[in-house]
């Protein structure tokens, strides 16, 4: 019985995250300019594992889609990803959220810095067996439209739970014409 319950939520989370990048991939409203590969590469813990290590090469794929500018400043987007987590089993996310950008034009042309949320529903195998739960995060990039760090910050939201900053690597897909 557990078992079928496994393969329920497994396909479960790969049809929320198939569906998302379908639904970036075929948006009506969305330009082919907006769009960006996620590579998937690092974390960082705060804190040693209790026994073992924890895996930090987070490797995997995902897709961005940002949306125009709003009121100057303010960046909507919607991100889907699929990567290994810290304890090396596949881990799915799909959500979206809003940045505030700084502009660094001062120190490089088109460079910025940007704060903001980012809210998703994701499965892991170590949370409920891969029962997909919601979350939101404070997120960061840093660079340009072409290329940037992406930054997520996990707090220590429950006595189980290691806090760490996650990394990914976002290449717009317009950078590789």
């Amino acid at each position: 019985m557990k078992s079928s319950l496994f393969w329920q939520n497994a396909v479960y989370a790969s049809g929320i995250t198939l569906l998302a990048m379908v639904s970036l991939l075929t948006s009506q409203i969305a330009k082919a300019d907006g769009y960006s590969l996620i590579l998937n590469g690092k974390s960082i813990h705060k804190e040693a594992p209790k026994k073992g290590s924890f895996n930090e090469k987070n490797w995997g794929l995902g897709l961005q889609y940002d949306y125009a500018i709003y009121k100057e400043h303010w960046q909507p987007y919607l991100t889907a990803s699929i990567f290994k987590d810290s304890f090396e089993e596949n881990s799915f996310y799909a959500g979206g959220g809003i940045m505030r950008r700084f502009s660094l034009n001062e120190i490089y042309e088109d460079l910025h810095f940007s704060a903001g949320l980012v809210g998703f529903v994701m499965t892991r195998k170590d949370h409920h067996d891969r029962r997909p739960f919601l979350g939101a995060l404070p997120a960061f990039a840093f660079g340009t439209d072409k290329v940037a760090i992406n930054i997520s910050y996990v707090p220590k939201v429950e006595p189980k739970l290691i806090p760490l900053w996650f990394i990914q690597l976002k290449v717009a897909f317009g950078s590789f014409n």
